[in-house]
């Protein structure tokens, strides 16, 4: 069986470290981290944890996120710890940084230390495995995004919907040539709103004769901030007609990063348009103020839990989807390519 010190010994720490990893000490995250990973290689689970579920007062869930430096990530988080608090459930918060390799440890960690269950917001939705939880008939809810093929409760965003209300409200405005900068492909959410940008351009074009969407409008970037940057620094530099007039841009960090971009050439919308799907504390304060999505960040979190929750207490029934819908903040950034400036 290995012990607290074979962790200890592999992970180069003391067992008085790995002791305040496993108890909530202080511990930097680069060594805590190191040493779940350890841990979950080892296949060590610590005593607390097999006690207690022997008791069956396991009270502890996951909850896996792709960004805790994403304000969405942070409300959906307080939602989840919040209504844990509830039911005296406590909350481990662990961020894969859209890492499919650092999700899979994680996931290891939570069946190794035999957690009540897990909320995961998958890093990927074909790579995202969730195959270890299952093996162990661990409760799991998918939150914000589901993996292809994984047969678990579920609490969504109406993403598609929200994508198609946000290009129609663009063509509304006055703005004809709509870019996208969609997040990463293969992720469940950049895919779902892309296709919902996708379709009513289509629709769009058709009616007007334009022909075909342009390939060269859709760009897929990391939902990071440089990732944003970069993307619309692409669709700034196309030649001519091919150059946007607006961009429905797919989460708030890489809104970031495109403003910065027209930023630097001296752009500011709603010159070209600027659409955020994913609300941030600033939109309505910075000049022009930013027309968004709004996700119901928090409901997510807090909905996931009370899932989670019962299905923990032993609750039968079939499983779950619940989708929650978006609403559509207009403001300055997308007022028209004919608008006034907007003072700042």
């Amino acid at each position: 069986m290995t012990t607290i010190n074979d962790v200890a010994r592999a992970a180069g720490v003391s067992p008085a470290t790995v002791s305040r990893v496993f108890n909530g000490g202080r511990v930097t995250a680069e060594r805590a981290e190191r040493v779940r990973r350890t841990a979950a290689e080892l296949g060590f689970a610590p005593n607390r944890v097999a006690r207690s579920l022997r008791m069956k007062q396991a009270s502890v869930i996951g909850l896996i996120i792709p960004d805790i430096e994403n304000p969405f990530f942070t409300s959906l988080a307080r939602g989840v710890e919040d209504a844990a608090q509830q039911t005296n459930l406590s909350v481990v918060l662990c961020n894969s940084d859209e890492d499919v390799d650092k999700e899979r440890n994680y996931l290891e960690i939570a069946a190794a230390e035999q957690m009540a269950g897990v909320i995961v917001a998958a890093a990927s939705r074909s790579r995202t495995d969730l195959t270890v939880l299952a093996q162990r008939r661990m409760p799991v809810v998918a939150v914000d995004r589901r993996p292809r093929g994984a047969s678990v409760d579920a609490v969504m965003v109406d993403n598609e919907h929200g994508g198609e209300e946000a290009t129609q409200h663009l063509l509304s405005s006055g703005y004809r040539r709509i870019a996208c900068i969609a997040g990463p492909e293969g992720t469940s959410t950049s895919e779902e709103r892309l296709a919902g940008y996708r379709a009513v351009m289509r629709d769009h074009l058709r009616e007007s004769g334009a022909g075909p969407l342009p390939s060269e409008w859709v760009r897929h970037a990391d939902f990071r901030v440089e990732g944003g940057r970069a993307a619309m620094t692409e669709l700034l530099a196309l030649p001519g007609e091919l150059r946007p007039d607006a961009v429905f841009v797919a989460n708030n960090l890489m809104t970031v990063g495109a403003l910065e971009a027209l930023r630097e050439v001296g752009i500011e919308p709603p010159a070209v348009g600027v659409l955020s799907f994913g609300d941030v504390p600033w939109a309505s304060l910075v000049r022009p103020s930013l027309s968004t999505v709004q996700l119901p960040a928090y409901d997510l979190g807090w909905t996931a839990a009370g899932l989670l929750q019962e299905r923990i207490a032993g609750v039968e029934k079939p499983l779950q989807t619940v989708v929650l819908r978006t609403a559509l903040q207009v403001r300055e950034s997308t007022a028209g390519p004919d608008a006034e400036p907007v003072p700042s």
